[in-house]
């Protein structure tokens, strides 16, 4: 292809340029190059991935995997953006959350089938115990999202779902119990072992203190009680997030339905999103301020759940919205947090869920739910929460969708199942809400499963 200078255009039509003077080819070096940068897996460009993928295996065959930031930070961002390219691919599998499915579980099922080098899987381990970046992620996206919302949606969106969570918490509850027992289940084993997991908040938050309350009122070892839970938690949040993409699908085929992740009609963001662009209305001082003030947040609640044993990220999270509703934060570092949360969620989502699949996602565990009568009560218990909220969310004047997918929040891994739900949905922007639903509504479910279970059980 050749290329037209400036004076080509401005010659005479009388002109004509022999062809002996036509143009060279272009070269490749820059221009052709810098194309070939564009072309990316995920954020990553081509020929980055090929040379980390190159390094990663040269330091693999000298039997030494750096355990530093940087290598971790290559080893799971190529593992995460390389996964979620295929799920984005795969027909049908990619309008259903595929690139989220893929990122968690591919690495789960390599590690047990022995496939994933035993290096990369014991320095990503402690790379991600020992870092728990997973409370970062969170705290960007919480702080980022409230400081953007307008301050009386905020307090109504926050009242509000608590009525689809309570009535769809109910409802699948009963649902799912009847079904168990019409499979042949058993009533107690249906609710106490498969139904009661999916709304307990995850596993660290959720399925260990059930557990250990469980083996404690039926004089039972911990490790077995905690076996028998752990697969309705883990395969619960698959057919969450497989929801969750189905409802962005539905979101985006049927419009009226979705608020693309506002709550309820009339509901804007105080922060322009147009202005979100670093350099052009805020400095890189403020993003730093906002990063700081997010951290110090998290913080403040982590020392509020010393003290008083409330999680810490509900406890930063109404920290945060007490700061947006008394104007606390000036207006240049909320766009600072507004910046930092879609840094995060477009650079570290996807990274972030490998590092779990690898870290908190025994594939053993899940393929134990792949009882048929287990797989049919989990499915319909989250489809009942789901569903359930879907109605409720609008009778009450919120967007379906959205209502829906904060539901299915409900029946999510605690943090880990809520990014990988509201990734799958596009909905990133409802974490601060789906927390609530997650931490508050599972530490309810138990709260409230152990009172009853230590008054009924003999």
């Amino acid at each position: 292809m050749s290329i037209i200078s400036p004076s080509d255009l401005t010659a005479g039509s009388e002109q004509v340029r022999p062809a002996a003077t036509a143009l060279p080819a272009r070269k490749f070096w820059p221009r052709g190059w810098w194309e070939l940068m564009e072309m990316r897996v995920g954020i990553i460009p081509v020929p980055v991935v090929v040379a980390l993928l190159g390094l990663i295996a040269y330091f693999l065959w000298r039997g030494k995997l750096p355990t530093e930031i940087c290598m971790m930070i290559g080893v799971i961002g190529v593992g995460g953006f390389v996964c979620a390219e295929i799920g984005a691919r795969l027909p049908l599998l990619r309008h259903v959350g595929g690139p989220v499915i893929l990122a968690m579980f591919i690495p789960s099922a390599l590690i047990y089938y022995k496939q994933l080098p035993p290096a990369i899987t014991k320095s990503v381990a402690d790379f991600t115990n020992s870092s728990q970046f997973l409370y970062l992620f969170i705290t960007a996206l919480i702080v980022g999202s409230i400081l953007g919302m307008d301050r009386n949606v905020l307090i109504r969106g926050f009242l509000k779902i608590f009525l689809p969570l309570g009535i769809g918490s109910v409802a699948a509850i009963a649902v799912g119990t009847i079904v168990g027992v019409i499979l042949g289940l058993g009533a107690s084993k249906t609710l106490l072992f498969i139904v009661i997991p999916i709304m307990a908040g995850g596993i660290g938050e959720g399925a260990i203190p059930l557990s250990v309350g469980y083996a404690d009122i039926m004089q039972r070892h911990h490790a077995d009680v905690l076996a028998m839970v752990l697969p309705a938690v883990i395969f619960g949040n698959l057919t969450a997030t497989v929801l969750g993409g189905l409802l962005n699908f539905i979101g985006k085929k049927y419009p009226r339905f979705t608020g693309d992740g506002r709550l309820e009609p009339g509901e804007h963001d105080e922060v322009n999103p147009e202005q979100h662009e670093v350099g052009r209305s805020i400095d890189v001082d403020h993003i730093a301020a906002a990063g700081m003030f997010a951290v110090t947040l998290y913080l403040l609640g982590l020392a509020g759940r010393e003290a008083f044993g409330f999680p810490a990220p509900v406890a930063m999270l109404f920290l945060a919205v007490i700061a947006k509703l008394t104007h606390a934060v000036p207006p240049k570092t909320q766009q600072g947090a507004y910046i930092i949360y879609r840094f995060f969620r477009v650079a570290i989502t996807y990274p972030l869920l490998f590092a779990l699949g690898v870290t908190l996602v025994p594939w053993d565990k899940m393929m134990d739910a792949f009882y048929w009568k287990n797989l049919i009560t989990i499915v319909v218990t989250v489809c009942t929460l789901v569903s359930s909220g879907w109605f409720v969310g609008r009778w009450i004047k919120l967007y379906p969708v959205e209502s829906a997918i904060l539901n299915a929040c409900h029946s999510g891994m605690g943090g880990t199942g809520d990014v990988a739900v509201l990734t799958a949905a596009n909905r990133m922007q409802l974490m601060p809400f789906a927390q609530v639903a997650t931490r508050i509504g599972g530490a309810i479910t138990i709260t409230l499963t152990l009172l009853a279970l230590h008054v009924f059980w003999r």
